[in-house]
């Protein structure tokens, strides 16, 4: 909101300063001089960019694309009030001063203006392309989890089936990784079942945001995803997975009734396919995880 009422008041400045300028070096006009049909098209136009400006400034919050896109309508808001100043104001034939004002602003706010649209569209395609993720999700995804928007292990044993038979076809690895929250049932314990649904669902959108658009994630079973990975190999494989497991580390999920916050780890395994079958595959995946495991998980 500053940043939005610091816009505006240069805005109005910059427009008062101009009106200044041309009252201290011209005569107003005589009414008959004034060429209306002019001031309506110039006034029109300068009261419709401010609008724009307006409605751009308390639609979107501060940032770049904003900061260019409400740049350049101020320059052709400035630019368009200076127009319709020459209307009434009569200055000396030779103050040439009056067309850089009233022409120059209009090329640099076109140009901010194109800079901010370029922005906006790549913006407005990364929120399409989360978007077509989550769209995918629920248009194909029929097995779906009760808790979390995902599907869980009877559709990832179907998927699995399909992605290894591409992989065989095309070439191509397809590796596997499991990630499975540590300590969980404390939560619930602690906390309530409540506290560690409001967990999981957290954490399962978490992990769909840092997959890419091609992987698919499933809830494997309780506190246990597991996310399918097309064309990748072992050793990318181990890099979505430790950012996967850092990005948990990194969530601030805060308590419903206290707003205490919660310190969430996960125990990461990745697997590459081989010559099996999906449950083969599975069953490799999840002993890796077991293995991963620390011990006191393990004796617990």
């Amino acid at each position: 909101m500053k940043m939005h009422s610091w816009t505006l008041v240069g805005l109005f400045g910059a427009g008062n300063i101009g009106l200044q300028i041309y009252l201290a070096a011209g005569d107003i006009k005589y009414w008959p001089e004034i060429n209306w049909m002019d001031v309506a098209g110039e006034g029109g136009t300068a009261v419709i960019l401010f609008g724009w400006l307006i409605m751009l400034l308390r639609a979107r919050p501060a940032g770049r694309v904003t900061r260019l896109l409400s740049l350049g309508l101020c320059c052709m808001c400035f630019a368009m009030w200076m127009d319709v100043l020459d209307e009434f104001i009569r200055l000396a034939p030779e103050a040439v001063w009056d067309n850089w004002l009233e022409t120059a602003p209009m090329p640099v706010g076109m140009l901010l203006l194109t800079f901010g649209m370029f922005h906006l569209h790549r913006e407005q395609q990364a929120i399409s392309a989360q978007m077509s993720k989550r769209e995918r999700l629920f248009r194909e995804y029929r097995l779906f989890d009760n808790l979390t928007p995902l599907a869980g292990a009877q559709y990832l044993k179907q998927h699995l089936a399909q992605a290894l038979d591409m992989s065989t076809k095309e070439q191509q690895p397809l590796s596997l990784v499991a990630i499975d929250l540590d300590d969980f049932n404390e939560i619930n314990v602690r906390y309530g079942q409540d506290e560690g649904d409001q967990v999981l669902q957290g954490v399962a959108q978490l992990l769909l945001m840092n997959l890419r658009q091609q992987d698919v994630l499933c809830r494997l079973a309780g506190d246990r995803f597991v996310a399918v990975l097309p064309n990748t190999g072992e050793h990318q494989a181990l890099g979505i997975a430790e950012e996967l497991q850092q990005s948990i580390a990194a969530l601030a999920h805060r308590t419903v009734r206290h707003g205490e916050r919660l310190h969430l780890s996960a125990t990461v395994a990745t697997v590459m396919a081989l010559n099996e079958d999906e449950d083969q595959l599975l069953k490799r995946l999840n002993m890796g995880l077991a293995k991963a495991k620390p011990r006191t998980a393990q004796c617990a």
